[in-house]
């Protein structure tokens, strides 16, 4: 999609980290942008951070595992906005924990935000992009949809299924000879509070029966929140990699090489028939 100027674009999970950062790219590019989150303090902010910058944006409190709330937050976008062409499925939370471990509410929390966010996304705003002919739709799911992290259990699977519901997405529109574009978003560490996601989490989805943290692990995870501030990529880099893909009409986006051999060493123990590999550091860190 070359042109987006004084098009309307749609960012879930838009209120901080890399969705705040695509819409700010996209509001540069002239498009009028609409930010989606279930944080309503911080996605007032990031709107008048966006008017106070010149840009024509507007916030819309939405849980995304509810089709509910994406159908209103549709119908409002269209009374003040109209339709959006770009739209940027990014909502998702950070969940760590064996499957052994996960309980029934871990996954219904994780899968309904990261998988079915990106089902609902698209079951209401697919149709009218097809009917207007050209558009894209960013999909963000993450390198962990394509390596099985240990103890990411209800993470991987979720990004797993993204990155296919994207994969099958760009092939049925090509089929059909349409001019609207996908792009399936990977990010590696990117430096953003998806690792404090719990934050967000429903009460009915809560788990009281988990455990508190050690003191080892909150040591543990001390050091890896400083190792991602020192070494992750900032949320404006990725935006525009985002934008670029956007404009070229590019599927992939990787935002580091840092785990491709990874994701080499899957695909390769799949054709040997090998065992699975061990995945890589820093990713077994998380």
């Amino acid at each position: 999609m070359k042109e987006v100027n004084k098009e309307i674009a749609l960012v879930t999970g838009g209120a901080s980290g890399i969705g705040l950062s695509m819409g700010k790219r996209l509001a540069e590019a002239g498009m009028s942008v609409v930010l989606a989150d279930i944080e309503v303090p911080i996605l007032e902010e990031a709107v008048e951070e966006l008017k106070g910058l010149g840009h024509k944006a507007m916030g819309v409190h939405c849980d995304v595992s509810d089709i509910n709330s994406i159908e209103e937050m549709k119908t409002r976008i269209e009374e003040e906005f109209g339709h959006p062409k770009v739209v940027c499925l990014n909502a998702g939370v950070g969940f760590a924990s064996s499957i052994s471990e996960a309980t029934l509410s871990d996954w219904e929390w994780v899968m309904g935000v990261n998988l079915w966010g990106v089902i609902n996304g698209l079951h209401t705003f697919l149709p009218a992009i097809k009917e207007m002919g050209e558009g894209h739709i960013v999909i963000t799911a993450s390198i962990a949809g394509h390596i099985s992290v240990p103890n990411l259990g209800p993470y991987n699977a979720t990004k797993f299924a993204v990155v296919s519901i994207a994969e099958t997405l760009r092939q049925e529109l090509l089929a059909e000879n349409s001019k609207v574009g996908v792009s399936c978003l990977c990010p590696g560490f990117v430096s953003t509070n998806i690792f404090d996601s719990e934050r967000n989490r429903p009460e009915n989805l809560l788990n009281s029966s988990a455990d508190e943290s050690t003191e080892e692990e909150l040591l543990l995870r001390e050091a890896f929140m400083e190792w991602i501030s020192a070494n992750a990529k900032q949320p404006a880099e990725v935006a525009e990699l985002v934008y670029q893909a956007i404009s070229d009409n590019k599927f992939w986006i990787f935002t580091d090489d840092q785990h491709l051999n990874g994701v080499k060493s899957r695909h390769s123990s799949i054709v040997s028939g090998d065992e699975l590999p061990w995945p890589t550091p820093p990713l077994i860190d998380l």
